[in-house]
């Protein structure tokens, strides 16, 4: 029956049939609950924006507006797949529950306004721009912003609309991971009447050097032979661009930008790098909580419930048994579960400011837990063995500790001279 309502419920949005809809909410007011929870590929918000039903779109946002933050296995938001399909009211219905969706990123590392502008959908462009302007500075995977979109998908409107709304020079002269700005990209596809746009741009850079230390006449030069190459060359001329060769700047001053492009692309490799390993160690830590915590808990899982111990009722056997042994264990481990609970309580302000060092820092916490659950787990086989075992399972604790401790201050050294180096 449960999945009979479901499925008349995505037939429902595909249909955009608001009385379905309700006749459904009737039969199972937490139908749409369920369907959040369940693992569909979509929600029928999902459904009904991309094929801008917006009737019902506003219906089901006015019951559950939550599930405009739902996102789909290709992490696309509802206002994702509207956006693209350019379904202005349906975008505009998304917005007012959730202007925050216009940064949300899809598997591509797209927003809504990032798919807008490769499409060409000028009036969602314009209604996006409206919710949420600083959505227009999002960068994709190669450092390109939505200007490098627009050229690179061949949508000169949605240039244009952009660089006439967005009046930044930071922004217009953007470059990616290759320092290339707009007008490199737009002159090496040989894209005339976006050229010719671009030289009307007050605010943009003509001789920007990207970080092989050329300007956009010496992309044009360098690159495939085309018809239309006399017609760019005379535009970029008439503007006032140079081959490097032909300018006035020194070429020390040249090889001074190309080395602080390279060091910016350097260091955002290198925060892209260091925040792959922080949500690594954040998982690892976070095993280690669990592990630690539930150790704590249990002491072996037995605990005195007895009838011969009635007093002790509750408490450890371990306890009982080790009395000398038993606090060791537990500091040993209290120190473990408080050192991987460190990186989960850390303010966002510390790891912006200071993002290596924090990494650092996170690797020397999760050394130090990692290290007291090795001798939790240590001490628990050392109070489990029987007398006339311990000695030859203390000779292979004691022989694990030390390679383990060898190990750690290898991997210290290892990790101190990788940035001492990058520093360098």
């Amino acid at each position: 029956m449960e999945i009979c309502l479901e499925t008349k419920l995505f037939e429902a949005a595909a249909k955009g049939n608001i009385n379905s809809l309700q006749k459904l909410l009737n039969d199972d007011p937490l139908i749409l609950d369920r369907v959040s929870l369940n693992c569909f590929s979509e929600t029928p918000l999902h459904v009904a924006t991309l094929l801008g039903h917006i009737d019902f779109v506003k219906e089901i946002i006015s019951i559950k507006p939550e599930l405009t933050s739902e996102l789909n296995l290709h992490q696309s938001s509802p206002l994702h797949l509207a956006s693209a399909k350019g379904h202005v009211d349906v975008v505009r219905a998304l917005l007012s529950v959730n202007p925050r969706t216009c940064l949300a990123r899809d598997r591509n590392g797209l927003t809504p306004l990032h798919l807008a502008a490769i499409k060409g959908r000028l009036e969602v462009l314009k209604v996006l721009l409206e919710a949420r302007r600083d959505a227009a500075r999002v960068e994709v995977y190669r450092g390109e912003n939505i200007l490098h979109l627009c050229v690179k998908y061949y949508q000169l409107e949605a240039l244009k609309l952009l660089v006439e709304n967005i009046v930044d020079p930071e922004f217009i002269n953007g470059r990616d991971i290759d320092g290339n700005t707009v007008l490199h990209l737009a002159v090496a596809d040989k894209q005339v009447e976006a050229i010719n746009f671009l030289m009307s741009v007050a605010a943009l850079e003509v001789n920007a050097l990207n970080l092989n230390g050329m300007t956009a006449l010496d992309v044009l030069i360098k690159s495939r032979r085309d018809v239309r190459d006399s017609e760019i060359k005379e535009s970029l001329t008439k503007a006032g661009i140079f081959r490097t060769s032909e300018t006035n700047i020194p070429s020390i001053n040249v090889n001074q930008n190309i080395q602080k492009n390279s060091w910016k692309r350097l260091l955002k490799q290198q925060d892209d790098w260091l925040e792959k390993k922080r949500s690594a160690l954040m998982v690892v830590a976070s095993l280690i909580a669990t592990m630690a915590f539930q150790i704590g808990m249990t002491a072996w899982s037995t605990y005195r419930q007895s009838v011969p111990h009635p007093h002790a009722a509750g408490l450890s056997v371990m306890a009982r048994n080790y009395p000398k042994g038993y606090p060791r264990f537990y500091i040993v481990n209290t120190t473990g579960f408080i050192a991987s609970l460190k990186d989960h309580i850390a303010p966002d302000e510390w790891i912006a400011v200071e993002t290596q060092i924090f990494y650092v820092d996170s690797m020397v916490i999760t050394w130090i837990a990692i290290t007291m659950i090795a001798l939790t787990y240590a001490l628990s086989i050392t109070m489990l063995t029987p007398p006339e075992e311990a000695r030859s399972i203390l000779y292979v604790v004691g022989y694990s500790v030390f390679v383990w401790v060898c190990s750690m201050v290898l991997l210290a050294r290892w990790t101190h001279d990788s940035f001492d180096g990058e520093g360098d």
